[in-house]
Protein backbone atom coordinates (compact mmCIF):
# COMPACT_ATOMS: atom_id res chain seq x y z
CA UNK A 1 0.00 0.00 0.00
CA UNK A 2 1.58 3.54 -1.02
CA UNK A 3 0.63 6.54 0.30
CA UNK A 4 -0.02 8.28 -3.08
CA UNK A 5 -2.41 5.30 -3.86
CA UNK A 6 -4.67 6.57 -0.49
CA UNK A 7 -4.45 10.24 -1.85
CA UNK A 8 -5.89 8.92 -5.42
CA UNK A 9 -8.82 6.39 -3.37
CA UNK A 10 -9.87 9.59 -1.31
CA UNK A 11 -10.50 12.19 -4.27
CA UNK A 12 -12.30 9.31 -6.36
CA UNK A 13 -14.18 8.75 -3.06
CA UNK A 14 -14.89 12.60 -2.49
CA UNK A 15 -15.85 12.99 -6.03
CA UNK A 16 -17.38 9.50 -7.15
CA UNK A 17 -15.80 10.35 -10.32
CA UNK A 18 -12.87 9.15 -11.69
CA UNK A 19 -11.73 11.86 -14.31
CA UNK A 20 -11.95 14.60 -12.15
CA UNK A 21 -10.38 13.12 -9.11
CA UNK A 22 -7.57 12.55 -11.58
CA UNK A 23 -7.94 16.61 -12.05
CA UNK A 24 -7.64 17.47 -8.66
CA UNK A 25 -4.50 15.41 -7.76
CA UNK A 26 -2.43 16.52 -10.63
CA UNK A 27 -2.39 13.02 -12.70
CA UNK A 28 -3.60 11.40 -16.07
CA UNK A 29 -6.58 9.86 -15.56
CA UNK A 30 -5.19 6.36 -16.43
CA UNK A 31 -2.51 6.71 -14.23
CA UNK A 32 -5.21 7.02 -11.30
CA UNK A 33 -6.99 4.54 -11.99
CA UNK A 34 -3.98 1.62 -12.60
CA UNK A 35 -3.16 2.69 -9.13
CA UNK A 36 -6.46 2.33 -7.79
CA UNK A 37 -6.78 -1.15 -9.47
CA UNK A 38 -2.85 -2.00 -7.60
CA UNK A 39 -4.54 -0.71 -4.22
CA UNK A 40 -7.49 -2.85 -4.98
CA UNK A 41 -5.36 -6.11 -5.20
CA UNK A 42 -3.08 -5.87 -2.56
CA UNK A 43 -5.93 -5.32 -0.34
CA UNK A 44 -7.93 -8.41 -1.88
CA UNK A 45 -11.10 -6.38 -2.00
CA UNK A 46 -13.21 -3.77 -4.56
CA UNK A 47 -13.28 -0.38 -3.04
CA UNK A 48 -15.47 0.63 -5.74
CA UNK A 49 -18.35 -0.01 -7.60
CA UNK A 50 -17.81 1.29 -10.85
CA UNK A 51 -21.11 2.10 -12.93
CA UNK A 52 -21.65 4.52 -16.06
CA UNK A 53 -21.88 7.39 -14.28
CA UNK A 54 -22.12 6.46 -11.10
CA UNK A 55 -19.26 5.58 -8.65
CA UNK A 56 -20.51 4.33 -5.51
CA UNK A 57 -17.98 2.94 -2.36
CA UNK A 58 -18.24 -0.78 -1.72
CA UNK A 59 -18.00 -2.08 2.22
CA UNK A 60 -14.39 -2.04 1.82
CA UNK A 61 -14.45 1.43 0.50
CA UNK A 62 -16.40 2.64 3.30
CA UNK A 63 -14.22 1.19 5.91
CA UNK A 64 -10.82 2.21 4.15
CA UNK A 65 -12.28 5.80 3.73
CA UNK A 66 -11.86 7.05 7.34
CA UNK A 67 -8.72 5.07 7.70
CA UNK A 68 -7.58 6.86 4.71
CA UNK A 69 -8.34 10.36 5.35
CA UNK A 70 -6.61 9.92 9.16
CA UNK A 71 -3.59 8.89 7.53
CA UNK A 72 -3.68 11.81 5.04
CA UNK A 73 -4.18 14.07 7.77
CA UNK A 74 -1.71 12.82 9.90
CA UNK A 75 1.36 13.19 7.04
CA UNK A 76 0.17 16.56 6.92
CA UNK A 77 0.21 17.41 10.04
CA UNK A 78 4.25 15.57 10.39
CA UNK A 79 5.09 17.59 7.22
CA UNK A 80 3.65 20.81 9.01
CA UNK A 81 5.52 20.36 12.12
CA UNK A 82 8.82 19.24 10.62
CA UNK A 83 8.53 22.48 8.30
CA UNK A 84 8.28 24.60 11.40
CA UNK A 85 10.73 23.37 13.21
CA UNK A 86 13.18 23.46 9.77
CA UNK A 87 11.78 26.75 10.07
CA UNK A 88 12.44 27.33 14.05
CA UNK A 89 9.21 28.14 14.54
CA UNK A 90 8.38 24.95 17.59
CA UNK A 91 10.81 22.32 19.15
CA UNK A 92 13.49 22.83 22.14
CA UNK A 93 17.15 23.09 22.87
CA UNK A 94 19.00 20.90 25.63
CA UNK A 95 21.26 23.29 27.56
CA UNK A 96 24.13 22.41 30.07
CA UNK A 97 25.76 24.75 31.69
CA UNK A 98 27.97 25.73 34.70
CA UNK A 99 25.44 27.29 37.27
CA UNK A 100 28.28 30.54 37.36
CA UNK A 101 27.43 30.20 33.75
CA UNK A 102 23.57 30.31 34.32
CA UNK A 103 23.84 33.49 36.67
CA UNK A 104 26.51 35.39 34.84
CA UNK A 105 26.63 34.64 30.70
CA UNK A 106 23.25 33.80 29.83
CA UNK A 107 20.45 35.27 31.24
CA UNK A 108 21.30 38.10 28.11
CA UNK A 109 21.53 35.82 25.58
CA UNK A 110 18.85 33.33 26.72
CA UNK A 111 16.41 36.40 26.12
CA UNK A 112 18.22 37.45 22.87
CA UNK A 113 17.26 34.10 21.19
CA UNK A 114 13.75 33.79 22.93
CA UNK A 115 12.85 37.09 21.48
CA UNK A 116 14.11 36.09 17.90
CA UNK A 117 12.64 32.57 18.60
CA UNK A 118 9.65 32.57 20.90
CA UNK A 119 8.15 29.27 19.64
CA UNK A 120 11.25 27.33 20.66
CA UNK A 121 11.31 25.77 24.16
CA UNK A 122 14.69 26.34 26.59
CA UNK A 123 15.54 23.09 28.68
CA UNK A 124 18.43 24.50 30.46
CA UNK A 125 20.23 21.81 32.92
CA UNK A 126 22.79 23.07 35.56
CA UNK A 127 25.78 20.71 36.39
CA UNK A 128 29.75 20.56 36.63
CA UNK A 129 31.49 19.93 34.24
CA UNK A 130 31.64 15.76 34.60
CA UNK A 131 28.30 15.77 34.73
CA UNK A 132 27.58 17.79 31.70
CA UNK A 133 30.18 15.64 29.66
CA UNK A 134 28.45 12.39 30.64
CA UNK A 135 24.54 14.02 30.02
CA UNK A 136 25.79 14.90 26.35
CA UNK A 137 27.50 11.92 25.66
CA UNK A 138 24.70 10.19 26.36
CA UNK A 139 22.27 12.18 24.53
CA UNK A 140 20.58 14.35 27.15
CA UNK A 141 21.66 17.29 26.13
CA UNK A 142 22.25 18.78 22.54
CA UNK A 143 24.57 21.48 23.94
CA UNK A 144 26.87 22.17 27.06
CA UNK A 145 29.37 25.46 28.33
CA UNK A 146 31.86 23.48 30.21
CA UNK A 147 35.07 24.61 31.90
CA UNK A 148 38.21 23.36 30.24
CA UNK A 149 40.14 21.23 30.28
CA UNK A 150 37.61 18.70 30.55
CA UNK A 151 37.80 16.71 33.83
CA UNK A 152 38.10 13.61 31.67
CA UNK A 153 39.37 13.53 27.93
CA UNK A 154 35.98 12.60 25.84
CA UNK A 155 37.46 12.08 21.54
CA UNK A 156 33.27 11.69 21.23
CA UNK A 157 32.59 15.09 21.92
CA UNK A 158 33.77 18.50 19.75
CA UNK A 159 34.75 21.59 22.15
CA UNK A 160 34.67 25.14 20.86
CA UNK A 161 36.45 27.98 22.77
CA UNK A 162 33.79 30.68 24.19
CA UNK A 163 35.89 32.96 26.30
CA UNK A 164 38.23 32.89 29.10
CA UNK A 165 36.86 34.72 32.23
CA UNK A 166 38.99 36.40 35.18
CA UNK A 167 37.98 35.15 38.38
CA UNK A 168 37.83 38.05 41.55
CA UNK A 169 37.22 38.31 45.06
CA UNK A 170 34.15 38.75 46.22
CA UNK A 171 33.72 40.16 50.28
CA UNK A 172 31.32 42.02 52.60
CA UNK A 173 31.81 45.68 52.47
CA UNK A 174 31.30 45.75 56.39
CA UNK A 175 34.34 43.21 56.81
CA UNK A 176 37.54 44.18 56.50
CA UNK A 177 39.15 43.79 52.68
CA UNK A 178 40.68 40.44 51.79
CA UNK A 179 44.22 39.79 52.87
CA UNK A 180 44.26 42.38 55.05
CA UNK A 181 45.25 44.91 51.68
CA UNK A 182 43.36 48.13 53.58
CA UNK A 183 42.80 50.26 50.27
CA UNK A 184 45.18 48.06 48.07
CA UNK A 185 43.12 47.30 44.64
CA UNK A 186 44.35 44.04 44.28
CA UNK A 187 44.96 41.01 46.49
CA UNK A 188 46.88 38.07 45.63
CA UNK A 189 45.98 34.19 45.92
CA UNK A 190 48.90 34.13 48.41
CA UNK A 191 46.87 36.56 50.44
CA UNK A 192 43.95 34.33 51.14
CA UNK A 193 45.86 32.14 53.70
CA UNK A 194 44.04 32.84 56.80
CA UNK A 195 41.06 34.19 54.82
CA UNK A 196 37.64 32.18 55.81
CA UNK A 197 36.64 30.80 52.60
CA UNK A 198 33.18 30.54 51.90
CA UNK A 199 33.30 27.41 49.33
CA UNK A 200 31.33 26.00 46.50
CA UNK A 201 30.04 22.11 46.81
CA UNK A 202 32.68 19.07 45.59
CA UNK A 203 31.93 19.37 41.79
CA UNK A 204 31.95 22.57 40.94
CA UNK A 205 34.39 23.82 39.00
CA UNK A 206 35.12 27.16 40.94
CA UNK A 207 36.39 24.69 43.74
CA UNK A 208 38.58 22.62 42.29
CA UNK A 209 40.31 25.60 40.53
CA UNK A 210 40.46 27.50 43.76
CA UNK A 211 41.75 24.98 46.24
CA UNK A 212 44.32 24.01 43.39
CA UNK A 213 45.63 27.83 43.38
CA UNK A 214 45.79 27.65 47.14
CA UNK A 215 47.84 24.70 47.34
CA UNK A 216 50.01 26.02 44.18
CA UNK A 217 50.91 28.72 47.02
CA UNK A 218 51.70 26.54 49.70
CA UNK A 219 48.52 26.36 51.92
CA UNK A 220 45.55 24.49 52.25
CA UNK A 221 42.25 26.96 52.24
CA UNK A 222 40.17 27.37 55.56
CA UNK A 223 36.33 26.96 55.14
CA UNK A 224 34.02 28.43 56.78
CA UNK A 225 31.37 27.55 54.77
CA UNK A 226 31.41 24.80 52.00
CA UNK A 227 28.64 23.30 49.96
CA UNK A 228 26.78 25.87 48.43
CA UNK A 229 25.61 26.46 44.60
CA UNK A 230 26.32 30.52 43.42
CA UNK A 231 24.12 32.11 44.55
CA UNK A 232 24.16 30.47 48.41
CA UNK A 233 27.86 31.14 48.39
CA UNK A 234 27.04 34.62 47.13
CA UNK A 235 24.19 35.08 50.19
CA UNK A 236 26.74 33.40 52.77
CA UNK A 237 29.38 36.82 51.46
CA UNK A 238 27.34 39.34 51.79
CA UNK A 239 26.37 38.18 55.54
CA UNK A 240 29.88 38.63 56.17
CA UNK A 241 30.89 34.95 57.03
CA UNK A 242 33.40 34.49 55.11
CA UNK A 243 35.01 35.33 50.85
CA UNK A 244 34.59 33.89 48.37
CA UNK A 245 36.57 33.31 44.57
CA UNK A 246 34.03 33.83 41.58
CA UNK A 247 33.76 35.01 37.98
CA UNK A 248 33.58 38.50 37.00
CA UNK A 249 30.64 37.95 35.24
CA UNK A 250 28.79 36.69 38.17
CA UNK A 251 30.53 39.26 40.22
CA UNK A 252 29.50 42.62 37.65
CA UNK A 253 25.50 41.33 37.97
CA UNK A 254 25.38 40.21 41.29
CA UNK A 255 24.38 43.90 42.55
CA UNK A 256 24.96 45.84 45.86
CA UNK A 257 26.08 44.15 48.80
CA UNK A 258 29.62 42.79 47.30
CA UNK A 259 33.33 44.31 47.58
CA UNK A 260 34.76 43.04 44.42
CA UNK A 261 38.76 42.99 44.37
CA UNK A 262 40.70 42.06 41.10
CA UNK A 263 43.21 39.17 41.56
CA UNK A 264 46.55 40.82 41.41
CA UNK A 265 48.79 39.44 37.90
CA UNK A 266 48.89 36.78 36.94
CA UNK A 267 45.15 36.00 38.78
CA UNK A 268 42.96 33.36 38.06
CA UNK A 269 41.03 32.72 34.64
CA UNK A 270 39.02 29.78 33.40
CA UNK A 271 38.26 29.20 29.75
CA UNK A 272 34.89 28.40 28.88
CA UNK A 273 33.73 26.25 26.00
CA UNK A 274 30.91 25.28 23.78
CA UNK A 275 30.26 21.75 23.52
CA UNK A 276 28.18 19.04 22.15
CA UNK A 277 28.65 15.36 20.45
CA UNK A 278 30.94 14.24 17.82
CA UNK A 279 29.16 11.75 16.07
CA UNK A 280 25.46 13.81 16.40
CA UNK A 281 24.67 17.16 14.29
CA UNK A 282 23.31 19.18 17.11
CA UNK A 283 19.14 20.23 15.62
CA UNK A 284 18.86 23.07 14.04
CA UNK A 285 17.40 25.56 16.95
CA UNK A 286 20.78 24.39 19.05
CA UNK A 287 22.48 24.94 16.46
CA UNK A 288 21.23 28.48 15.81
CA UNK A 289 21.48 29.06 19.66
CA UNK A 290 25.20 27.77 19.00
CA UNK A 291 25.78 30.59 16.53
CA UNK A 292 24.25 33.18 18.99
CA UNK A 293 26.80 32.43 21.70
CA UNK A 294 29.92 32.63 19.25
CA UNK A 295 28.80 35.96 18.07
CA UNK A 296 27.65 37.45 21.41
Amino acid sequence: MQFQQLQYFVAVAETRHFTRAADLVHVAQPSLSQQIKALERELGADLFLRARGNITLTDAGEALLPLARRILADADTARHEVQELAQLRSGRVRLGATPSLCTGLLPDVLRAFHDRYPGIRLLIEEGGSHDLVRELARGALDLALVVLPLPTPSPALTTVELLREDLVVVSSPEAPAPGGGGSRRTVRVADLEGERLVMFRHGYDLRELTVAACRAEGFEPDFAVEGGEMDAVLGFVRAGLGVAVVPRMVAARSGSGLRVTPLARPGLERTIALAHRSDVAPPRAARELQRMLLER
